[in-house]
C-alpha cells in the first residue's frame, strides 16, 4: 500500500471563473476599506485629542492610540496571513486573493462594531 506517483492535473479555469473571483476580491476589498474608513477617522481624531490634550495621563496618551491602531491593522494582518498561506499551497494569485479579501471584509466588521458600540454607549 505504498503511495503511487500521482500527477496533479491542473485544468485551466474559464474566463467566467476568473472574472467572478476578480469581482469578489474587488467588491470585498472596497467594502472592507469602506467599513474601516469610519473607525479610522474617528479613532484618529480621538487619538489626536488624547495626545494633544493637557489633561490626559501619559499612559492614556500611549495606550488609547495603540489600541485604536491595533483595531485598524488587525484585519490587514489577518488577510495577509490568509493570502500567504494560500500562496504556499501553490494556488494562483487570484485564487489566493479571494479568501484573503473575504477575511479582510469579515475582520473589518470588528472595528466598525466597536465604533458603533462607542457611539451607542457614549455619554
Amino acid at each position: 500500500m505504498g503511495y503511487e506517483a500521482m500527477t496533479e492535473v491542473r485544468r485551466e479555469r474559464t474566463r467566467t471563473e476568473r472574472l467572478t473571483e476578480g469581482l469578489t476580491v474587488a467588491l470585498a476589498t472596497v467594502l472592507s476599506f469602506g467599513l474601516l474608513l469610519g473607525p479610522a477617522v474617528v479613532f484618529g481624531a480621538t487619538a489626536w485629542h488624547l495626545v494633544t490634550d493637557s489633561g490626559t495621563t501619559g499612559f492614556s496618551r500611549f495606550s488609547a492610540p495603540a489600541i485604536f491602531l491595533a483595531l485598524l491593522v488587525l484585519p490587514l494582518v489577518l488577510a495577509r496571513l490568509v493570502f500567504r498561506s494560500a500562496r504556499r499551497k501553490g494556488r494562483e494569485r487570484l485564487t489566493a486573493a479571494a479568501p484573503a479579501a473575504l477575511t479582510l471584509l469579515g475582520a473589518s466588521v470588528v472595528p466598525f462594531a466597536v465604533l458603533c458600540l462607542i457611539f451607542g454607549y457614549a455619554d
